[in-house]
């Protein structure tokens, strides 16, 4: 090899630049298509729902009777407090010897209205709670109930 011959050769080394392969095709993009909807017929929980939310009548007569129900519950066991507590003054007035028997040194009325009564006020109270959840949740049983 001459001289010359060696200096083209770094020469050609850097002119010439490797030649690109053929480009690989890039797997395609995935594309979502989203079907439109299934027509089906609205079920009954639905239509109910939709009845409660736009406040037709309807609507307006579940709403009702679940108040309805709430305030019979509510009246009934009022009247139970009423009769359980506000009935012991009228039997000491017409049993006047019921009104003056003791028990452990207490006289019996001070026993049943001072210490008797709270306990009961309280099974009065927990039962108005579970009887009023047991009534929403029939509503609301009701209301998501699947069609038949």
């Amino acid at each position: 090899m001459t001289g010359g011959e060696e200096q083209d050769a770094p020469e050609r080394a850097g002119a010439a630049a490797p030649v690109p392969g053929p480009r690989l095709p890039q797997p395609p993009r995935r594309t979502r298509i989203v079907l439109a909807e299934v027509s089906r017929p609205a079920s009954r929980a639905d239509r109910t729902r939709s009845e409660l939310t736009q406040q037709t009548r309807v609507g307006e007569t579940l709403v009702q009777g679940l108040v309805r129900a709430q305030l019979t519950l509510a009246l009934r066991l009022s009247l139970l407090v009423l009769i359980g507590l506000g009935g012991l003054p009228w039997l000491f007035a017409i049993a006047p010897s019921v009104g003056r028997l003791t028990v452990f040194g207490i006289n019996l009325p001070w026993l049943l209205l001072g210490v008797v009564a709270f306990p009961f006020l309280i099974v009065v109270g927990w039962a108005y709670v579970r009887l009023a959840e047991r009534n929403e949740q029939d509503f609301t049983d009701l209301v998501q109930r699947p069609e038949r």
